[in-house]
């Protein structure tokens, strides 16, 4: 005997089917509409993959090559594309290099950043290795996340590099080696001059005019001295800076800032200029390297006293800015010309200028400085209006 239909719901049965088939139509012609595309786009991606100069791969999170095509093969030392896939990109890493991709796959997997770039070394499978610059950019397929990545190799870039900074290093050791062996040479020659200026020979000379032309001549050339003196230390510092490492330490800078203004304090007086220290009410402490952080104040002081007429004031304020420290070095004196301000921070900078006093300078002073600010992970720049003064910023993290 057949089975009655429900009494609760007699029509569930035929309006089921009715939905499943317009459901299986609907999707019937949602395929038709995206046949032709389709395979048209897959065509598009694989004649580029397959035909790009650059090496192409895509991978998974586990670093596992999926496809490569082959440029890719020929750059790692293969005949075919096959033979690259199913291979971990770590097996073509250089040891020293290891690190580069867990970073991009920490990265990209992770951390979930669309597209990650870096330079890094594989090796061929001959054990060759050569420089390559990686892109890598995640995207979804099939639920997981893959990594399309491009390869290009830069082998004759870097070695480019590689020798241009040896002989950058090689430059600047000689530049270095030179300045060192100057500094007794020109020790002598002050020295010599000291004991001309207080011989009995010089003091004898007449008449008089012409033992003052000597005894000019004589400062002309201490000064010279003093001058070269000058460039070969800030040259020295230089290097000195440039290959040691920066150890800091956690400093009360209204302490340090005061200690350190000391002997600008004599200069003030002797010069007749107002020097004031602002210290915000309390302590405020960065992680600094004391000699070299004391040598930006030193630069930015030494070159504001050179512009500041008698009369005017030097300002040094401390202070909290948005979560930063902020050092603020202000003077009222000549102010730098808008056109030379873009080039201050140069090494050897056009932008240098004689003081009032007669202070030469060497074109390195605010160079250092800012590679000093830098080392200590910090920001500096200038406000200036020729005939109003100059403002040094310096925020520190």
């Amino acid at each position: 005997m057949p089975t009655a239909p429900s009494s609760t719901s007699p029509d569930k049965g035929p309006l089921e089917a009715e939905n499943r088939l317009l459901r299986e139509e609907i999707a019937r012609l949602k395929r038709e509409q995206e046949t032709p595309v389709v395979p048209q786009n897959q065509e598009r991606f694989r004649t580029v993959f397959e035909n790009s100069p650059l090496g192409q791969k895509i991978i998974d999170p586990d670093l596992t090559i999926c496809q490569a095509n082959q440029a890719l093969a020929t750059m790692l030392g293969f005949e075919r594309p096959d033979e690259v896939v199913g291979h971990r990109i770590l097996e073509f890493a250089h040891p020293d290099h290891m690190a580069d991709w867990q970073k991009l796959q920490q990265r990209l997997w992770a951390h979930k950043e669309p597209s990650f770039g870096l330079e890094t070394c594989l090796v061929r499978q001959d054990g060759s290795s050569f420089w390559c610059r990686v892109t890598s950019v995640l995207f979804p397929d099939d639920g997981q996340e893959l990594g399309y990545t491009t390869l290009e190799d830069i082998a004759e870039r870097k070695k480019l590099e590689i020798l241009h900074k040896r002989l950058y290093d090689a430059q600047e050791t000689i530049l270095h080696l030179v300045a060192h062996d100057l500094q007794s040479p020109i020790n002598n020659i002050r020295m010599l001059v000291d004991l001309l200026l207080d011989d009995p020979a010089v003091r004898a000379i007449e008449p008089a005019s012409a033992q003052q032309n000597v005894r000019e001549l004589l400062k002309l050339v201490e000064r010279a001295c003093t001058e070269a003196g000058v460039l070969l230390k800030d040259v020295l510092y230089l290097g000195q800076m440039e290959a040691n490492r920066l150890e800091k330490h956690r400093t009360d800078l209204g302490a340090f800032l005061n200690e350190r203004l000391i002997v600008f304090r004599v200069a003030a007086q002797e010069k007749d200029i107002e020097l004031v220290l602002e210290l915000p009410p309390t302590p405020i402490h960065a992680n600094i390297h004391a000699d070299k952080f004391g040598r930006i104040l030193d630069n930015l002081l030494t070159n504001a006293f050179k512009f500041t007429p008698a009369g005017g004031q030097i300002r040094v304020r401390l202070q909290e800015h948005e979560g930063r420290v902020r050092l603020i070095v202000q003077d009222t004196g000549l102010g730098i010309p808008e056109e030379l301000q873009p080039r201050v921070f140069d090494k050897f900078t056009a932008a240098s200028r004689p003081g009032l006093y007669g202070d030469t300078t060497t074109g390195l002073g605010l160079f250092i400085t800012k590679q000093i600010v830098e080392l200590h992970e910090g920001k500096i720049w200038l406000e200036s209006k020729e005939h109003h003064g100059t403002t040094f910023f310096i925020d520190l993290a």
